[in-house]
């Protein structure tokens, strides 16, 4: 940006409704990084986005932050190009299109290769996901043994990667050991909405999740509580839609109370009011605070389990309005200053197409506010074929696992006798589709293999393994010794001693 900038802040009185910043020559195959300080001088707040127009006439949204006087805000995104551009504009805009009146400073634009790109998300993973560890082996008296055989196998894994499952998981062995073999942690996509479990009023019915338990419970699968509350009244059952007062103000306290004393300390999450930032069915008909009472209520019933927000458009796209990353922040600020500890922050994740370096500003932004980031619903548009999906689901998983604020991802792909929601990962004989070779792939990439050595002559042998449990078995001579151990976030060496 160097042509259009200099040492001091820039302010923007512009008599039209965007401000154009021209380049040209922009390369193809190329991730550009965005980001400027933003402050507005005439309005109390409002968003402001950037947008990239190519010489084709294709428009990509590149980010938006909100701005307010008398500080400085930052929009930080980004947008991705296959193919050169020999003009482009990037332009800032207000989203209500008034005039802008604004201040901008340090304003970049930084180009990637997409082999640079992944290989700055290598070396997070590295850095975040792995860790070094050193066993040493002695004997009985203490001394080091040089020469001793080691094998070591990772066990489990540490990073909760998971899916979606449906009921059509109980009473199928193939389902069961397809998932089983996969994943280590799981949420019900339908069976514990409020529609699921009480879809006539008084008529509450918890045998499905029950029996979905169970397997999770067997598998020693970790589990997501989706949802307590939904706010789209779409998905609320119609007897709910038809209540009002003292009635639906009862209706809400029957189902809150009825579903955590059931399933108390048996998820590690709860979604308490699924996609608040778009829809207020419950506070348009109970009053400004509901959604407050739901989490304090949910906090008093089940102070084990982290409460989660969960929304949709926040990672995916900067084009809704509704839930720019920085309305996320602020309905965050809201619930804390009612006196909720919020547990962590649920990105859905359903995306058409990514943006690497949108999905990265956005959890560089969410991570600042040092709560764990789930991605809760990852799924790609079935607008697409089948190769394009998991083409954009690989991008995805490799941005979200690599970003050390991600504590946990979860695909939307749970299968039903009429496929899946939007993306599926086998056919219903579960032969892999392209989507679930990705995942199968990742998987395998993203855990230690079966690791052979021997000790040096200090007796020592050292390895980079991904965190998680493992076991080892050590053999010198006629000696032999299994054991196990575990690689856990925070180490930056993890020594292991064992006798043989």
């Amino acid at each position: 940006m160097k042509d259009y900038w200099t040492n001091e802040n820039q302010v923007i009185r512009s008599e039209t409704n965007s401000y154009n910043f021209v380049l040209n020559n922009l390369s193809g195959d190329t991730i550009y990084s965005f980001s400027s300080w933003v402050r507005i001088l005439d309005a109390d707040s409002v968003v402001i986005k950037a947008s990239l127009k190519t010489a084709n006439g294709t428009v990509k949204c590149v980010g938006n932050v909100i701005a307010r006087p008398g500080c400085w805000s930052f929009l930080k995104g980004g947008f991705v190009l296959d193919f050169p551009s020999s003009y482009a504009l990037l332009y800032l805009q207000r989203s209500d299109g008034e005039k802008l009146n604004i201040s901008i400073s340090s304003v970049s634009l930084q180009p990637f290769t997409y082999q640079q790109w992944k290989k700055n998300q290598q070396n997070t993973i590295d850095k975040g996901r792995k860790c070094t560890a050193i066993i040493h082996i002695s004997d009985v008296q203490g001394e080091r043994v040089p020469g001793a055989s080691i094998i070591v196998e990772q066990v489990s894994r540490d990073f909760p990667f998971g899916s979606a499952i449906t009921k059509t998981i109980l009473g199928n062995p193939a389902y069961q050991t397809w998932f089983k073999e996969r994943f280590n942690a799981a949420v019900f996509e339908d069976e514990l909405k409020w529609y699921s479990t009480e879809p006539q009023q008084g008529e509450v019915n918890y045998t499905i999740p029950d029996q979905m338990l169970e397997f999770v419970r067997k598998n020693q699968i970790i589990t997501r509580g989706h949802n307590i509350f939904w706010e789209d009244p779409r998905y609320i059952p119609s007897w709910v839609r038809n209540l009002t007062g003292p009635d639906l103000k009862s209706a809400v306290n029957s189902r809150i109370q009825s579903l955590m004393n059931k399933y108390k300390n048996e998820f590690i999450h709860w979604d308490v009011d699924n996609e608040m930032l778009h829809y207020d069915f419950y506070e348009q008909r109970l009053g400004t605070n509901t959604s407050l009472e739901f989490f304090q209520t949910a906090q008093q019933l089940d102070p084990l389990a982290k409460l989660f927000m969960n929304d949709y458009n926040v990672v995916e796209t900067c084009y809704d309005m509704n839930s720019t990353v920085d309305a996320y922040i602020s309905k965050l600020r809201d619930l804390k200053q009612g006196g909720i500890i919020m547990d962590g922050i649920g990105l859905e994740g359903h995306f058409t197409v990514p943006n690497p370096p949108l999905i990265r500003a956005v959890l560089d932004k969410l991570a600042t506010l040092k709560l764990p980031i789930w991605l809760t619903e990852v799924d790609i548009s079935k607008n697409l074929d089948k190769e394009t999906q998991a083409k954009y689901l690989e991008m995805v998983l490799r941005e979200g696992f690599s970003h050390p604020g991600v504590n946990g991802i979860m695909l939307w792909t749970g299968l039903h006798s009429n496929g899946c929601y939007q993306m599926c990962l086998t056919d219903n004989n579960f032969h892999n589709l392209p989507a679930g070779d990705i995942v199968d792939n990742l998987l395998k990439e993203w855990q230690t293999g079966v690791v052979h050595g021997e000790t040096d002559e200090h007796g020592s042998f050292s390895f980079s393994g991904f965190l998680g449990e493992y076991k080892i078995n050590v053999k010198f001579g006629n000696r032999t010794v299994n054991s196990t151990f575990s690689l856990y976030r925070g180490d930056d060496t993890r020594h292991i001693n064992i006798q043989l």
